[in-house]
């Protein structure tokens, strides 16, 4: 009897709205530091970590002002060779399936069309050269970290960056662009989360 009222009760819950496909007021560029995500959420056998990255793309994400959408659908089947195209800016296979089911489709675009977005936005940033290679530790901060990329990319400004670390490690930093992947400022949600002093694991 308990288990019918439990099902009654759920049925006549309303159903989670789904976010509609672009609706959405700028990007996220996320850049990933991938030696801090090999020491620290890889897998074993994680293709990302069998070859020395620096900065990669971990995804182009659909945002608002306050907010993101969440649930737009799983969208069209990708095809071998859009995933082999991608796996030229993104480090690994399982990466691009996700990317695509979780924020692209949320963008509106056609798998084919988000991707060549998320290559263009990506290549339009000039990584310094500090930054693209790491024989050792660097401790740096996050004010220099965002000097030496505004520094290399003269268009972006620290309102418009945001870093993400675990403890004093940094794990990603983030770019806010608009829908035509110029550089502007973060929205509420996309804000620095490191301390004062922030350490680069050298790349591998």
């Amino acid at each position: 009897m308990k288990l019918l009222f439990t099902l009654a009760l759920l049925l006549c819950l309303p159903l989670a709205k789904a976010d509609k496909p672009g609706e959405f007021d700028y990007y996220v560029l996320a850049l990933s530091w991938s030696p801090q995500y090999c020491a620290s959420e890889a897998k074993p056998g994680d293709p990302q970590c069998s070859r020395p990255y620096a900065f990669v793309v971990h995804g182009l994400w659909p945002q608002r002002e306050r907010g993101w959408p969440k649930d737009c659908g799983r969208g069209e089947y990708l095809s071998e060779a859009l995933i082999d195209e991608a796996l030229g800016y993104m480090p690994s296979r399982r990466l691009v399936i996700h990317e695509w089911r979780k924020h692209g489709v949320c963008s509106g675009l056609s798998a084919e069309d988000y991707f060549a977005t998320t290559q263009r936005a990506f290549e339009q940033i000039r990584i310094p050269a500090r930054y693209q290679t790491l024989a050792k530790p660097l401790v740096s901060s996050v004010q220099q970290l965002e000097q030496d990329f505004i520094a290399a990319n003269p268009s972006l400004s620290p309102q418009g960056l945001a870093t993400q670390c675990g403890g004093r490690f940094l794990r990603e930093l983030r770019i806010c662009l608009t829908r035509d992947l110029s550089p502007r400022a973060c929205g509420v949600d996309v804000r620095d989360r490191c301390g004062k002093e922030l350490v680069l694991r050298p790349t591998r």
